[in-house]
């Protein structure tokens, strides 16, 4: 079971998005528990911002992965790596600062429905899980199926509709 954030009392998504932390857009060598995984070199640990920006960037009937999304944000950067652990927290927090925009009223949120994981798949920790994920694909032209135990569910040919 996915575990449920709470929020302290008195914030919001919004202001968890926009809070500043002193490492957030610093680019440090890749540490050694991750070497084995992502090689020497160095890795940006992103500003939320960056990645709300980039995600506002994906045009409509346009997909991305997870991993392209840190590719893009290690280029910007100038870095070879982006932290894995930052980009996911600070999607979940972007994917509910959206929702929190839409319940206002405000009809431009960030698409992070658009994020996908790796292999395609749609990612239950979005708010509304799955189900809102491949609705909101779906009003976008995009199908969704499950596979073929019905435990996942992928974009079909998602790697056709990629930003490039």
């Amino acid at each position: 079971m996915a575990k449920t954030w709470k929020l302290a009392e008195g914030k919001t998504w919004r202001s968890k998005l926009e809070e500043v932390h002193p490492s957030h857009g610093k680019i440090v060598p890749v540490p050694e528990s991750m070497q084995k995984t992502y090689g020497q070199g160095t890795m940006v640990v992103p500003k939320p911002r960056d990645v709300d920006t980039a995600i506002r960037k994906i045009r409509k009937g346009k997909l991305t992965t997870v991993r392209l999304l840190r590719a893009k944000l290690a280029d910007a950067a100038g870095a070879d790596h982006a932290c894995p652990f930052t980009t996911g927290v600070f999607l979940k927090i972007i994917a509910n600062a959206a929702e929190e925009a839409r319940v206002e009223g405000k009809q431009r949120i960030t698409p992070y429905w658009r994020v996908l994981k790796d292999d395609g798949s749609l990612n239950g920790k979005y708010p509304g899980g799955v189900v809102a994920q491949a609705l909101a694909l779906s009003r976008e032209g995009h199908v969704v199926e499950p596979n073929k135990s019905g435990t996942k569910f992928r974009v079909v040919d998602y790697h056709a509709r990629l930003t490039k």
